[in-house]
């Protein structure tokens, strides 16, 4: 994923509520969400080059997410696929802190990465750079790209603050009778291509250019964009799981909606 805004503990009907999307080449082998045939209780994206995925979650009641941060232009070289820390959270039997700290254990054979892991009672955040740092994630909102945990990034304030706005309107609760048709909204905030004023774009190392290209929270572009917008809500008896994916033009080309 590239962008992430999650609220947890910050609904009473949705105690984790996740909205996400993922930025990659367009030409990058895909497979689209659905049930995993190696592991047919975890639900979720696979990346078909790496083998691993950016967002899954599982019929156990797990879920974790995997962002890169970016740091210049140059090419990471790593022995391993971020996309593997989301794959062993979610097939794991670990509690979401154990998960953390074994992917800190390793976190230098990564190539850069923020990650989220949450086990049905607690979420977790862990990072290898600019160096190791891994916490419990605090009852509230929160965004989670491509730089800092909570870094205020034009895209992530925006996003956050339409999850915010959706957890307090009656759709929240009205999506456990009608999923497809509630969580809507978000899913149209999530395609907001507004790009950020100059002034409030990060530094990141890419140039300007790049950084005002990659500012919106749905990142258009024929070579490298948005993939994929996906909604997660996890309550205390279901998991209710979205994914829109889109072509590399930015139109739409199928929604997947799966309750676990």
């Amino acid at each position: 994923m590239c962008l992430i805004a999650v609220a947890w503990r910050a609904h009473p009907r949705w105690p984790l509520a996740l909205i996400a999307n993922r930025d990659e080449l367009h030409a990058r082998p895909t497979a689209e969400a659905g049930f995993d045939p190696e592991a047919p209780e975890v639900y979720g994206g696979r990346d078909l080059v790496q083998g691993g995925g950016w967002l899954q979650a599982s019929t156990r009641g797990r879920l974790a997410a995997v962002t890169n941060v970016r740091d210049g232009l140059a090419a990471e070289a790593a022995p391993r696929s971020r996309g593997w820390l989301v794959r062993d959270v979610v097939r794991g039997q670990d509690s979401a802190s154990a998960s953390v700290a074994a992917a800190m254990a390793q976190a230098r054979d990564y190539g850069r990465f923020n990650l989220l892991a949450w086990d049905g009672d607690a979420l977790h955040f862990a990072s290898n750079h600019p160096g190791p740092a891994a916490f419990a994630v605090a009852q509230g909102l929160h965004a989670m790209s491509n730089g800092a945990f909570d870094a205020p990034w034009p895209k992530s304030t925006f996003a956050t603050r339409a999850l915010e706005a959706w957890l307090r309107s009656p759709m929240a609760d009205a999506c456990v009778a009608s999923f497809e048709e509630a969580i809507e909204p978000l899913f149209a905030a999530l395609r907001d291509t507004t790009r950020a004023d100059d002034d409030a774009l990060p530094d990141t190392g890419v140039g300007r250019a790049l950084e005002r290209a990659l500012s919106p929270p749905f990142v258009l572009d024929p070579h490298y964009g948005t993939r994929c917008s996906s909604v997660v809500l996890a309550g205390d008896r279901q998991l209710l799981f979205a994914e829109r994916r889109f072509d590399a033009g930015g139109a739409a080309t199928g929604t997947s909606y799966q309750r676990l």
